[in-house]
């Protein structure tokens, strides 16, 4: 159920901060963007609908209560969530914090880049997504949510 020609097959996507049997919680490190998650489903399934109806529950389970984490450690002005797969057709959300004076607000970070933000406060931003990692870490997925 992998495809050698997927980046998420054959890749972690970024840090593994945890993963059970079937997804797994990554922080990709994305410089502009402190915080930034994904949950990425392990085999190759390409929609939400390709899955059993007790894995997408599952599935967003994991990704409602990974972008509690993300409000409850960062207090970002906004959540947002995507699952787009055009450029990885490989299922997998993003939980991004957004915050009103980030480099890319109001526009979706994949939008055009308004203003720079100031190295310093990067720097404040991406100490605190380390405390989110440890957080994400310490919940214990493996034994609530193991299809």
């Amino acid at each position: 159920m992998n495809d050698s020609n997927c980046h998420l097959c054959t890749h972690d996507g970024g840090e593994i901060l945890v993963a059970n049997s079937f997804l797994r919680i990554i922080a990709p490190h994305e410089p502009e963007f402190p915080g930034l998650i994904r949950v990425v489903w392990h085999d190759h399934i390409v929609e939400m609908t390709d899955l059993s109806f007790e894995h997408r529950q599952a599935m967003m389970e994991i990704v409602f209560h990974v972008e509690g984490l993300v409000r409850e450690v960062l207090k970002p002005y906004k959540i947002n969530l995507a699952s787009f797969g055009n450029f990885v057709p490989h299922l997998h959300w993003h939980i991004i914090p957004r915050w009103e004076d980030d480099s890319y607000f109001p526009e979706s970070i994949w939008g055009k880049k308004l203003r720079e933000i100031s190295e310093a406060l990067l720097k404040q931003r991406h100490e605190q997504a380390e405390d989110l990692y440890t957080a994400i870490r310490e919940f214990d997925f493996r034994s609530k949510y193991n299809g």
